[in-house]
């Protein structure tokens, strides 16, 4: 796949107020064959649009859920998303398979340092432990799940490395050898034009 689409799902109760995502969300915004989409500002208080968002899904190759980290998990309305959307006999289930082989990018700010997320932290658990859920999801439904992206220290990280986190994020969210198996196919199609002799 040398071409991707990309859908970013912003998940912020308080876009405006936030820091770290909302630079995300502005770096984004120009990237090309990125499409940005804001939960909390569609969905605040209308019921989600079940059909557009699947609709949405199966017009993108990779799917980045970006959110602060809510206790241990992401912000509620992400969750009512899930049940909704991600419908049996369309996700998963007999024929559910309209998702498989998409890609699933986990996009967090996260308050503690990243020290603190580790056995015998105060967080007591990596972040990759803690995104288990999400993880488990995305086997449901057949997708890919690639590395998160995550930026500790959202309530004391200074103007400047937020700048260098979106940045960061974008490079991230869009790098098509984000995957292990395109990274694995470009080293042999690499090896095949090396003579070995």
């Amino acid at each position: 796949m040398d071409h991707m689409k990309t859908l970013v799902l912003v998940v912020h109760p308080n876009i405006e107020s936030s820091r770290i995502n909302k630079k995300w969300k502005e770096a984004v915004l120009s990237e090309p064959d990125v499409t940005v989409h804001d939960l909390y500002e569609k969905y605040r208080d209308q019921p989600i649009d079940v059909e557009f968002e699947q609709q949405q899904l199966l017009a993108h190759d990779r799917i980045v859920f970006q959110f602060p980290l809510y206790w241990y998990s992401s912000p509620p309305l992400l969750k009512q998303w899930f049940d909704e959307v991600f419908t049996f006999g369309w996700a998963h289930g007999p024929g559910g398979n309209k998702l498989k082989g998409k890609e699933w990018v986990t996009a967090m700010s996260i308050g503690s340092p990243e020290h603190s997320y580790q056995a015998g932290g105060y967080n007591l658990f990596s972040i990759s432990e803690l995104t288990k859920p999400f993880q488990a999801s995305a086997h449901l439904v057949g997708m890919t799940y690639l590395p998160s992206f995550a930026e500790y220290r959202a309530n004391t990280i200074s103007d400047q490395e937020i700048a260098e986190s979106a940045n960061r994020y974008v490079k991230h969210i869009t790098n098509i050898e984000l995957n292990p198996k395109v990274r694995l196919q470009r080293y042999l199609k690499q090896l095949e034009s090396v003579d070995l002799t």
